[in-house]
């Protein structure tokens, strides 16, 4: 197929690769020009380690790298997901899909993206790339598991069949509100797990966060219309277990170093790469508050991320609530 990346960042560029080792063309788009001739002089990713092959035609006009273009992955933060749609729907080819790889929920909005997507570009058929991958991994040629979410069948499987390969196995699902909300809420309970080790609270308080996690995800992604068994799969524990304990994770990091005593802006600063789980916490506590749902993990996140409450307290406050069944 001929196939566009939008976001040339390591994710977005570590698709780019492997959609070509498949065999696809593809082009890859970066929005800021002068990253983008860098790039395509120097071929590089310094994070990643990897080298993009010379045809992979990396651009900054978005209307080139669409052009003719059967799929189109949007790898861009998601808080840029709605922008950069909107922009490219009008050099859309006909019948174009668009495959969403960002996670996380839209800032001012609270939306899933899939409801940004077809919101953007309505009309567009489009499914959500999901699951335990983290860029590095994938770039180095490890294997990996991700899950197609889409309304359509015919569409999952196009994209199923777009991107497997003998390193990366695709499972497919129509339950797109559930792969939307697993690939977000994952990051929330990573700062809290974070956190935890950063406290050195050891292995039972981490085991115990990630399943507390897991089933408060659920709970919020039934309310929104997700299917349950979804979060019993990859999109949903498998993400949440690799994103909790993974050391590249960024949202773990970033409970971490909250355990350390450094301020949000300071370890924001320092990441040097967006940690959605940030954003998202603020989200998921207002949606888990207008279903009426309980989500005492997520409500410590946002505490310690936004309040200034302590980590130790937040553990404590958790550990003392009313007792009840699981």
């Amino acid at each position: 197929m001929r196939a566009a990346v939008l976001g040339a960042g390591a994710w977005g560029c570590t698709l780019a690769a492997l959609l070509h080792e498949i065999g696809h063309t593809v082009a890859l788009w970066e929005f800021d020009p002068t990253a983008a001739a860098r790039l395509a002089a120097e071929r590089w990713h310094a994070y990643l380690g990897v080298r993009l092959a010379d045809a992979i035609d990396v651009t900054s006009d978005l209307a080139v790298a669409l052009g003719g273009r059967e799929l189109v992955v949007l790898a861009t933060p998601s808080q840029f997901a709605r922008s950069t749609l909107v922009a490219a729907r009008p050099s859309l080819a006909p019948g174009a899909i668009v495959v969403c790889a960002a996670k996380g929920l839209e800032g001012a909005s609270r939306a899933t993206l899939d409801r940004v997507i077809a919101e953007a570009a309505p009309g567009v058929p489009f499914a959500l790339l999901s699951g335990p991958t983290f860029a590095k991994e994938i770039a180095a040629r490890l294997p990996a598991a991700v899950v197609v979410a889409s309304h359509a069948a015919d569409v999952a499987h196009t994209v199923q069949h777009a991107c497997a390969s003998p390193r990366l196995r695709a499972y497919t699902t129509e339950d797109v509100v559930g792969v939307a909300l697993g690939g977000t809420l994952k990051n929330v309970i990573a700062i809290a797990v974070g956190a935890a080790d950063g406290l050195g609270l050891g292995s039972n308080a981490r085991a115990a966060l990630i399943t507390r996690g897991l089933a408060e995800m659920a709970r919020l992604g039934v309310a929104m219309g997700g299917q349950a068994e979804t979060f019993n799969g990859l999109a949903g524990m498998g993400d949440l277990v690799l994103t909790c304990t993974g050391e590249l994770s960024r949202n773990r990091t970033v409970g971490l170093r909250l355990a350390q005593g450094k301020t949000l802006a300071a370890i924001l600063a320092e990441l040097g790469h967006v940690a959605e789980g940030v954003e998202s916490a603020r989200a998921a506590r207002d949606h888990a508050r207008s279903h009426a749902v309980d989500m005492p993990i997520t409500q410590a996140v946002c505490a310690i991320l936004f309040e200034g409450r302590d980590p130790r307290e937040a553990v404590r406050q958790l550990l003392t609530r009313e007792p009840r069944s699981e």
